[in-house]
């Protein structure tokens, strides 16, 4: 371990840079998670961070001294007050680290998968990955105009779901779903009216469900795409839903109607 308590350090000035700039995190391929869920986490999956920050009062935790033993030479013990200087968090949560951002794999589209089409409320956006982690979901595509996913609030809300899906950032939609549909895919557009009701509709096959913001809704080029269009049934007379909360809904339909085959897959905190 190394003790720092200027701000200027290398390694802190990094950190400071990449919490502060969502055009730093990208061209670095880089992001910052705060509190020790998040980096246990990503450290169970993809290995150590780059580096890792955390005050005394954090190191008087179990739970702290057990993730800086596994890597004493990536950490940096600094003051209270000098990590409140850096962290969105409170400081008493009393950890960050630098890592590298999580690629996409690339690989084909899979047979369950959630497309965000313009979502921009950081907090949605990482709800709506936990949602998917928790459900099974392979791949989420973004939109350009989404939140970015790698950001401080919406890691926060995924709660370290963004480690068990495989993320695509600033997707082309519509020129993906028509792919989808092409090859005997169903791209499901969930409307707030109009569509066929939710539980009356199957959901067993090779799917991507697509949910809009809550202002605009779908994209009218998405939506053109879409095999079928789906509404969340509403008995009680509200027009819509939170968006984050609808996508939970729907995903959860597709979880019972798949008789747990895909939800069985992961374990999303």
């Amino acid at each position: 371990m190394q003790r720092a308590t200027s701000r200027h350090n290398p390694r802190l000035r990094e950190a400071a840079r990449l919490v502060a700039s969502a055009r730093d995190r990208r061209k670095a391929g880089r992001c910052v998670l705060e509190g020790e869920h998040l980096v246990g986490v990503y450290w169970d999956r993809f290995g150590p961070p780059e580096t890792l920050v955390v005050t005394d009062e954090a190191l008087a935790r179990e739970a702290a001294r057990a993730l800086v033993a596994r890597g004493p030479e990536r950490t940096l013990v600094v003051p209270a007050a000098l990590f409140a200087e850096l962290a969105t968090l409170p400081a008493g949560v009393g950890m960050l680290a630098v890592v590298s951002t999580p690629q996409s794999s690339g690989a084909a589209a899979a047979d369950f998968c959630l497309l965000l089409d313009d979502v921009q409320d950081p907090g949605n956006v990482g709800s709506m990955l936990r949602s998917a982690a928790a459900a099974g979901v392979s791949q989420v595509l973004l939109s350009k105009h989404c939140a970015f996913a790698w950001s401080p609030k919406v890691l926060r809300a995924g709660q370290g779901a963004h480690f068990f899906v495989d993320i695509r950032e600033d997707a082309d939609l519509p020129a993906w779903a028509a792919a989808y549909a092409r090859t005997g895919g169903e791209v499901l557009a969930m409307v707030a009216a109009g569509g066929t009701g939710l539980y009356a509709t199957a959901l067993t096959g090779r799917i991507a469900l697509a949910i809009g913001n809550e202002g605009a809704g779908l994209s009218a080029a998405l939506a053109a795409t879409a095999t079928r269009r789906v509404t969340i049934p509403m008995p009680g007379g509200m027009e819509s839903l939170n968006a984050a909360a609808a996508t939970a809904v729907c995903l959860f339909e597709c979880v019972r109607q798949r008789t747990g085959r895909v939800a069985s897959r992961v374990s999303c905190p």
